[in-house]
């Protein structure tokens, strides 16, 4: 089966990131949210981030154009009806995906691969809840989806060859260099991520270094493009805390329990640069 037209569940910072790399590989591509003004707000961050690789030099403004042409917004999950490929991209949030994947399977015709974008829950939770497990993988996109390169692409015990197959082709289509992985909390990235990002946390909290020596000692130390603290603030101190917590729920090991500090930022809404402030104060 051919993948001509996706859909993207979803269009906060992923989803809109998966949509504009879709869009620009040429596909059709339909995404949803669940209000008009979250829609709003996606579509309008996307037609930024596509302006921004036209000012970069990354794409030409006819490129821009033709990408923004391909893309559909909706509100309804019952648009994804005659898509080939649909990816999940809503919050970290089990229960949720479940039942986004319930009403895909409905609606999605049985010839569909449905894939998450999750960075650590069990695929086979979400596929369990469908008719056509063998057709549920992961395809794990890292933030921002138009710029960075890699992709995990995930099977779980019941994936199908087929659609496994299908979604490495699809990935490496957008220009990706796919890894693969099984269906384990975390997968390759997150799960070497965790513990490095919550041994930082509680090195602030032990008063070792603050979070600027923090962050330069791993810049100029280790070569990294950014040290742990500005990489929380751009990946989300939720998304970050609800990672760890699905890990430590799989693996009960302390390196991925959430450090009490993360916890305390996560609650007083200093989520990072998406809302202002996190670690750093970006207002």
């Amino acid at each position: 089966m051919a993948i001509k037209k996706v859909g993207v569940v979803g269009c906060g910072l992923m989803g809109s990131g998966i949509t504009e790399v879709c869009a620009r590989a040429g596909y059709a591509t339909r995404v949803r949210e669940v209000n008009q003004q979250l829609l709003d707000r996606g579509l309008a961050n996307l037609q930024a981030s596509l302006g921004r690789a036209v000012e970069r030099g990354r794409a030409t403004a006819e490129e821009r154009d033709q990408a923004l042409a391909r893309i559909q917004g909706t509100l309804n999950l019952e648009d994804f009806a005659d898509c080939d490929l649909v990816i999940e991209a809503v919050i970290e949030n089990l229960e949720e995906k479940r039942r986004v994947f319930t009403v895909l399977d409905k609606v999605c015709p049985s010839s569909s691969i449905l894939a998450s974008n999750t960075s650590t829950m069990c695929i086979m939770e979400m596929a369990s809840v469908t008719q056509r497990p063998d057709k549920v993988i992961g395809i794990h996109f890292f933030n921002p989806a138009p710029i960075m390169k890699l992709v995990e692409v995930i099977r779980t015990i019941a994936s199908s060859d087929e659609a496994v197959a299908q979604g490495r082709a699809f990935a490496e289509s957008l220009g990706k260099t796919v890894v693969m992985a099984k269906d384990t909390p975390g997968f390759i990235v997150n799960r070497l991520l965790v513990p490095y990002l919550n041994d930082a946390i509680r090195l602030l909290e032990a008063e070792t270094a603050t979070k600027e020596d923090i962050d330069k000692a791993m810049e100029l130390g280790l070569n990294h493009p950014m040290g742990p603290f500005r990489l929380l603030d751009l990946v989300g101190l939720d998304t970050h805390y609800y990672i760890c917590l699905s890990q430590f729920d799989e693996f009960r090991e302390p390196r991925f329990a959430p450090p009490p500090l993360l916890k305390r930022m996560v609650v007083a809404g200093r989520l990072g640069r998406k809302a202002g402030k996190g670690f750093y104060d970006y207002k």
